[in-house]
């Protein structure tokens, strides 16, 4: 080999110088002697010690120590530190050695020696040798007792780290448990006041029917007072007057009309007691969701095992915080809601109350009234009934009045014509007399009793005339009360139709229920 170096000294040749147990010596080109050797130092080792991706591939002919008990190849491989201290004691400084050499350079060697001068600069004393291993045995002792340090300390690290994080999951693990029973509470108490909205929305949806069917129902009657008044209002000459029925009929339209409008108002508060009920049920509704969904979440959160499938990292996903509550303010809210369906209920329970007070207020005011329209115009038909009762007795009274006059009136006309005879008679009498002759012309009492004859009779006729035409005015006046009490009574029969066949016969039966309503109650 030496032979080699000496035909070919330009070229650097290889060694192969194999290994031990705590290094590894490659093959490479051979040092020249001026070379040094010495460890880096702590300043620069940051910038010495690269990872893994800026360094080369391995040589082929490198040897793996991974089964060695000690590898120090792998600190230099795995671990980037910074040292507090250099590695390994400074090495002389060259400085120092090449002033000491200048000082040979002052001393004239001969050229036969200049061979020798120039391997001195390439030569370390025995004492630096030994200091440079004593120095190596050193550090390897510092280095190993801080590695097992730092291996005592890691596993007593990893063994606390362990044990916090196992405690921690186990807590988190137990807070999910009691986050699970106040969801589970919460959801409890907002379905169970959710199906009590829903049957308070349902009663006082019933109640409303019932109220709308009410007031549907009071057109009946207000059509029958206003068509009753329309008949009355075919009533004839002097029974058109205003009478109780009639002030009867138009207070009942007024009282229907009235409790008419306090059920449309009524409906109406309904109506808008029914929307905030529905409000509140859907808050209830959306809180319960909401509830279910957190209940589930949490549910696979807390069924989560070190083990479990689909774990992954989500790197940065603490540091987000998209919560909008904190426990107060959660459990507040929840407790808001209940609260608000608890007011809106018992709002909903009093409109109830008033519905049904409307309800019997307005059915008691309505069949009060038409029961007394109802006695008004019964005792309307018994008062025309008794007057056209009493015309029809005076108008028999009358006409059987009529009757004898008529037969007095003939009587008379018979009595005049039967005194024309007699009046014939003495004046035939007289006229005759007036043929006596001289002084036969006595005024005798043949002649006196003559005159007085036909005075008598002349009185008699003239006054038999006269009751003549008392009767015959008599008569006519009968008949005109006749006429009178014949139209009078056509007047009542017409009032009676009116009142008994058109507004009565209508009015047997109220055409709307006249109860108390008793609405079903869901407490």
């Amino acid at each position: 080999m030496s032979a080699e170096v000496a035909s070919h000294p330009s070229q650097p040749t290889m060694e192969y110088l194999g290994h031990t147990q705590t290094a590894t010596y490659m093959t490479g080109p051979r040092m020249n002697a001026m070379q040094t050797f010495h460890l880096p130092s702590t300043a620069t080792m940051h910038s010495t010690f690269k990872s893994f991706d800026t360094y080369p591939a391995p040589s082929p002919m490198r040897r793996s120590l991974t089964t060695l008990p000690w590898r120090p190849s792998t600190y230099y491989q795995t671990a980037k530190v910074n040292p507090a201290q250099a590695l390994t004691r400074s090495m002389p400084d060259p400085l120092s050695a090449k002033t000491q050499l200048s000082e040979l350079d002052a001393i004239k060697v001969p050229p036969v020696f200049a061979a020798s001068r120039n391997a001195l600069y390439t030569r370390y004393t025995p004492n630096d040798w030994s200091a440079s291993n004593q120095g190596n045995y050193l550090t390897s002792d510092r280095v190993r007792s801080n590695a097992e340090r730092l291996r005592l300390e890691t596993l007593r690290l990893c063994r606390e780290t362990d044990d916090k994080t196992r405690r921690t999951q186990t807590d988190v693990g137990k807070r999910l448990g009691e986050r699970l029973g106040d969801i589970t509470f919460w959801k409890t108490e907002l379905l169970q006041e959710t199906d009590n909205m829903i049957n308070e929305i349902g009663a006082l949806g019933e109640a409303k029917r019932v109220l709308e069917k009410a007031l549907q129902e009071s057109e009946n009657p207000l059509h029958i007072a206003q068509e009753c008044l329309y008949h009355r209002e075919k009533r004839q000459a002097i029974d058109l007057v205003h009478d109780n029925p009639e002030r009867q009929l138009i207070t009942e339209v007024d009282v229907i009309k009235r409790c008419q409008e306090r059920m449309r108002n009524t409906i109406d508060k309904a109506n808008v007691q029914l929307s905030l009920n529905r409000a509140a049920q859907h808050e209830l509704e959306r809180d319960s969701v909401d509830k279910q969904l957190a209940q589930n979440v949490d549910e696979v959160c807390h069924g989560l095992r070190n083990s479990s499938r689909g774990l992954a990292f989500r790197n940065g996903v603490e540091r987000m915080d998209p919560t909008v509550s904190v426990p107060e303010t959660w459990a507040r809210f929840s407790n808001d809601n209940l609260q608000r369906s608890l007011s809106e209920r018992a709002s909903s329970k009093h409109m109830r109350a008033e519905i049904e007070s409307v309800l019997n207020a307005c059915s008691n005011e309505i069949w009060n009234q038409w029961n007394n329209v109802n006695l008004s115009l019964n005792e309307r038909i018994q008062e025309t009934t008794d007057a056209r009762n009493k015309l029809q007795t005076h108008l028999s009274k009358v006409l059987q009045e009529i009757f004898d006059m008529e037969k007095n009136i003939e009587f008379l006309k018979k009595s005049i014509q039967d005194k024309q005879a007699p009046m014939q008679v003495a004046q035939t009498r007289l006229d005759i007399r007036l043929r006596r002759p001289n002084v036969e012309l006595c005024r005798d009492p043949v002649q006196h009793r003559l005159v007085e004859e036909v005075s008598e009779i002349t009185d008699t006729v003239e006054a038999l005339q006269e009751k003549l035409r008392y009767a015959e005015n008599s008569l006519q006046h009968l008949l005109r009360t006749k006429a009178a009490l014949e139209s009078d009574l056509a007047v009542k029969n017409n009032s009676l139709f009116i009142d008994r066949e058109k507004c009565l016969a209508q009015r047997k039966t109220l055409p709307m229920s006249p109860r108390v309503f008793n609405l079903v109650n869901y407490d």
